[in-house]
């Protein structure tokens, strides 16, 4: 290939990216929502009232909310685990190991507790409504990770908002970072509580 036609590949390349980066990245910020979904409030929204990033997803599960609680009310990494990649998270040293099971001693979660994301990592519990809505928070109120649970005719929407805040550029592209790798982890997940709460209990 001549340098002119390596130049030309490259630039083809780079148009590419530069056009399919903000699809990429707003598909990963809504995976699974609804446009109602993405524009309504949730709890917690107020905490991190200027966010510059803000990611809601969302999956629908063949199950009542308070069976869909159960299986959300359980997640941390001292927990249930979060029904996601447990390998890819233990590859980095979170020791996290996902729960197939309800257990009695992960059923409460009030203000005031803490959902570890890591060992060292932990969020505050800021609302605990049981099949309502869980919302966490950093300590700094930096971020929030929000879930609401909508009652829809004995089916779940099972929704998830994360919100960053911003203040310069440097947060902000390390948000946008965390919030991609976040979407995978997220949308396995939503599918992972999906499973677990459809399947027959017993």
């Amino acid at each position: 290939m001549t340098a002119t036609r390596r130049a030309a590949a490259l630039g083809a390349v780079a148009t590419a990216a530069v056009v399919v980066a903000p699809l990429v990245r707003a598909r990963a910020r809504r995976w699974g929502a609804t446009d109602d979904e993405v524009a309504v409030r949730m709890p917690g929204d107020d905490l991190v009232p200027a966010a510059g990033v803000v990611a809601t997803r969302a999956v629908t599960i063949q199950a009542g909310p308070e069976v869909v609680w159960q299986w959300l009310v359980q997640i941390g990494q001292d927990r249930g685990g979060f029904y996601s990649y447990d390998r890819l998270e233990n590859l980095v040293g979170l020791d996290i190991h996902s729960t197939n099971r309800l257990e009695d001693r992960w059923q409460d979660l009030v203000p005031g507790d803490v959902v570890r994301l890591a060992e060292k990592v932990a969020l505050d519990v800021v609302v605990a409504e049981p099949g309502f809505a869980l919302v966490l928070s950093a300590p700094d109120r930096a971020f929030t990770w929000a879930f609401a649970l909508r009652d829809c005719h004995g089916r779940t929407r099972l929704v998830s908002r994360e919100r960053y805040a911003t203040p310069n550029r440097g947060l902000r592209l390390a948000s946008e970072a965390i919030c991609l790798v976040s979407a995978v982890m997220t949308r396995k997940m939503l599918l992972g509580i999906r499973d677990r709460a459809e399947r027959p209990q017993g």
